[in-house]
């Protein structure tokens, strides 16, 4: 099978583990937590973008985040993303270092104030980012 395959198979793969956790919660009726789960990727890279355009963002800031962008966008990882939870594992590793320093470096402000998703999302973020 050609390169493109594969990582198309393992794109619908973890959209289909996604999925079905997400269904899982709504199902045994927290939907809220759905919503939020279903959300959060999303969320987090329209962030990203905002914060990209922002014009109070230092450079050294925005070429942190667009490395971030990067690194989601390319087909490999370190861990590659056809491997059910591990693969997307190492996103959230990612994503979460990257956001935490970029939190600690500029302050709460802009991400309080380009956060799209529900305030649980961004409490939820902001608390990891301190510890």
């Amino acid at each position: 099978m050609a390169w493109w395959a594969w990582l198309l198979v393992s794109f619908g793969v973890a959209l289909l583990v996604y999925a079905a956790f997400v269904a899982f919660l709504v199902v045994v009726g927290r939907r809220e937590d759905a919503r939020a789960l279903a959300g959060f990727v999303p969320d987090c890279a329209v962030l990203t973008t905002r914060l990209l355009r922002d014009r109070r963002v230092p450079r050294r800031h925005k070429l942190l985040l667009a490395g971030l962008l990067a690194y989601l966008a390319l087909p490999f990882d370190l861990v590659p993303d056809f491997i059910p939870v591990a693969g997307q594992l190492d996103d959230v590793l990612v994503t979460a270092l990257v956001l935490r320093a970029f939190l600690r470096a500029g302050g709460e402000g802009p991400a309080r104030e380009h956060w799209p998703g529900p305030q649980r999302s961004l409490d939820l973020v902001l608390r990891l980012a301190a510890d």
